[in-house]
């Protein structure tokens, strides 16, 4: 799989859906068409507003990006049906040097593994026991490349029989004499005889020709005739029979393209098969994995934007490929294994820094991608109210409202027009992230708004939900920012210790609450406070 993810942090914002679908737009139209824009968890009620507004489809939600067997350079040996013969199937074992194939049913599905220890195992037992049982006619004929000389082939479908190569009659107690036997003879006259005459089941005829009166009294024997000598007949017969009889077909170890490769290993370390079938999500065989394949696994690849924080970026990040980073935070502690572009801009949005990226490269943003922009910045900057706004965020997100056909007073007033009717839990999930400052653990959420006032008549709702989240997580703090467009400032409510807040904001809190006239940015209003408190 050669995808490259593009992808935001948790619970994303705006800014975050839209950058990274705006930048794997770009990568796609500079011809590079392996960029796909992803997300994780939920799409906030704004961000789809914003969505439906300009026409776009949420980007693909992807849950982690931990490495799964379809990351794996998997062998794809052919595949055969359940009836093919041991002898096609031993051939193309010999000539593609496989240890072992799939054996499947006519919908695709897996029916067994065959191996060559397997074909090993059924051949070695027919010394002992020299019979088959029900070999397909349409088999044994392909096999010893065979043609039925009487009619009485055309009325049977399957042979049985134990299988016996005709000597002279001198040798009596060496003769057949039981018509529950498959007679192997060359040019002997009495031998074809003596086998019509008991009537076994079937007559191999080696490189001869058989008087035509004696097919008249064949009766229900059936007589081919081969080109190959009695003793290569002998053992192409046992090789006729379906490759279902010899494989294995209980308790099978397989694979799904989703499993997870730290799942897989455990399973592989205690099983003793050298190779397992790969199915996909219609239970169908596409390949087989083997343990050689575990040892250098081909890694998802992703390019992170709006983060670079690894508590916000998606589960499974140190089994990925990291290629490029493209923020407007602070540095923080992702590391990779080998050097990366990374993009890191002091402005009020990452889309911002896209934006400029389109000029750059000289593509033109569609109307509809540009007026999604332009709302990612109007989102991440609060309507350019936002201290992290810079005179280029206003400036491209203008720049973006004309070649977008909108306006931006009254995009901005349909970004934050309305948090009604969602539930206290959907509003502080919505823009929710964790930080790690010193020792302590804290989550801060961001509802921004048109009336605080009419947010904090639910007070107390906010809080049970912090609380909670604060248990369930062993914060130490949970701050929940109702940030006002119109007061331009920010209703903050917390759970965890007044001291921190007091001595981080200078201000007196009451009742878990006080509001911080200005502040309008949790990344550069509120989280600083804390990390020069916390250090």
């Amino acid at each position: 799989m050669n995808e490259i993810y593009v992808i935001g942090h948790h619970n994303p914002d705006t800014d975050s859906i839209v950058s990274a679908m705006a930048y794997a737009a770009l990568r796609n139209a500079l011809g590079d068409r392996n960029y796909v824009a992803a997300h994780m968890d939920h799409i906030s009620d704004q961000t789809q507003r914003m969505l439906d507004r300009f026409g776009f489809q949420p980007p693909r939600t992807v849950q982690n990006v931990r490495t799964q067997v379809e990351d794996l350079d998997y062998d794809t040996p052919p595949a055969l049906n359940a009836t093919v013969t041991m002898d096609r199937a031993w051939h193309i074992m010999r000539e593609q040097k496989i240890s072992a194939i799939p054996v499947i049913n006519e919908d695709g599905t897996l029916y067994g593994t065959l191996s060559a220890g397997d074909i090993a195992t059924y051949s070695m037992t027919t010394i002992a026991n020299p019979r088959v049982e029900a070999v397909p006619l349409f088999n044994l004929l392909s096999v010893i490349e065979g043609r039925l000389l009487n009619d009485s082939g055309d009325l049977i479908d399957t042979v049985s029989g134990n299988v016996v190569i005709a000597l002279p009659q001198s040798c009596e107690n060496l003769l057949f004499g039981d018509p529950d036997n498959i007679v192997i003879c060359g040019d002997q006259p009495d031998m074809i005889r003596r086998a019509l005459d008991i009537g076994v089941s079937c007559l191999i005829l080696c490189q001869t020709e058989v008087d035509p009166d004696l097919l008249e009294n064949a009766g229900r024997t059936c007589i081919i005739t081969t080109p190959y000598e009695a003793s290569r007949v002998a053992r192409l017969i046992y090789q006729a029979s379906p490759i279902s009889r010899p494989c294995h077909n209980e308790k099978i170890v397989c694979f799904h393209l989703s499993d997870y490769i730290d799942d897989v290993r455990e399973v592989v370390l205690k099983s003793r098969y050298r190779c397992y079938p790969v199915l996909d999500e219609n239970e169908k065989v596409v390949g087989t994995l083997s343990r050689y394949h575990l040892l250098r696994p081909r890694r998802k690849r992703v390019v992170l934007v709006d983060h670079n924080e690894r508590a916000q970026a998606v589960p499974g990040l140190d089994q990925a490929e990291i290629l490029e980073i493209i923020d407007h935070h602070r540095l923080a502690d992702i590391q990779t294994s080998q050097p990366i572009r990374v993009r890191n801009e002091p402005v009020g949005s990452t889309a911002t820094i896209i934006a400029g990226m389109y000029q750059e490269h000289g593509v033109m943003p569609s109307a509809n991608m540009a007026g999604l922009l332009a709302a990612a910045i109007l989102a991440d900057t609060v309507m350019f109210k936002s201290p992290t706004c810079t005179k280029r965020d206003i400036a491209m997100a203008e720049r973006m409202a004309r070649i977008g056909g909108v306006n931006i007073k009254e995009l901005g007033r349909q970004l934050f027009s309305t948090a009604g009717g969602k539930s206290v839990e959907e509003l502080v999930s919505s823009d929710f992230k964790e930080f790690h400052i010193g020792e302590q653990n804290l989550g801060v959420g961001q509802v921004t708004c048109l009336d605080s006032m009419e947010m904090l008549e639910r007070k107390d709702e906010f809080l049970d939900v912090m609380r909670r989240l604060q248990e369930e997580h062993h914060y130490n703090m949970v701050i929940l920012m109702l940030t006002d467009v119109l007061l331009e400032g920010t209703q903050l409510l917390y759970v965890g210790s007044d001291e921190a807040i007091r001595n981080a904001f200078s201000a007196e809190p009451k009742d878990n609450a006080l509001f911080l006239p200005g502040v309008m940015s949790r990344k550069k209003q509120v989280i600083p406070m804390l990390s020069a408190l916390w250090g």
